[in-house]
């Protein structure tokens, strides 16, 4: 297919266009990852708002607190219609293979899936298999997979054991998630850069 064609047929909502594209993305694992307010949560809702098929937001925050649950329904409304808010905090992995029928999952982030992890009491031999089982079970999903990260190796060393036994952990997911993955950005003040 010719790229006019693609673009008449993607515009017309041509069915076979679209089942392909939908069968092209199952599976694909795209990581996106940057700092606090970067613009990655919105970024990675772009990437999946021009996929075709049906969406799927899994959160992993908990709403402990007031502001916490005015954060919540902040990104709800953001979102709009049409996406479907699954809430899991820990077996992230367990549900996205649970899950059918959808064209894109957003997952949103894994450093706080990380931080739910380590409250558990899940030692770090544990959390980097997780990490691994979450990774494969991205890319065995029938649908596209955005995962959403912070990167918090860019600052200063934290001064207590439990702040680095964090940020090292979310490196080592990190890496391992992008190795994984079939694309990868860091974003900055809004922007994209694709580093794979």
């Amino acid at each position: 297919m010719n790229p006019s064609r693609t673009a008449v047929a993607a515009k017309a909502g041509d069915v076979s266009f679209n089942i392909h594209i939908f069968k092209k993305m199952a599976g694909k694992l795209i990581f996106v990852v940057g700092g606090a307010r970067s613009g990655k949560s919105g970024f990675a809702l772009k990437l999946a708002g021009d996929l075709p098929g049906p969406k799927a937001y899994m959160a992993t925050a908990r709403a402990l607190d007031l502001e916490m649950e005015e954060r919540i329904s902040a990104h709800k409304k953001d979102r709009g219609p049409g996406w479907e808010t699954i809430e899991e905090p820990e077996d992230v992995a367990e549900r996205i293979i649970a899950l059918n029928g959808y064209g894109a999952i957003v997952l949103d982030c894994l450093t706080l899936w990380l931080m739910n992890l380590i409250e558990a009491g899940v030692d770090d031999v544990k959390v980097k298999e997780r990490a691994v089982r979450l990774a494969e079970a991205c890319k065995g999903s029938d649908a596209c997979v955005i995962a959403v990260s912070n990167e918090l190796g860019l600052g200063i060393v934290p001064e207590n054991p439990l702040a680095r036994r964090f940020r090292d952990l979310a490196g080592v997911v990190n890496q391992l998630v992008a190795r994984a993955a079939d694309e990868f950005y860091f974003v900055a003040a809004g922007i994209p850069l694709r580093l794979k």
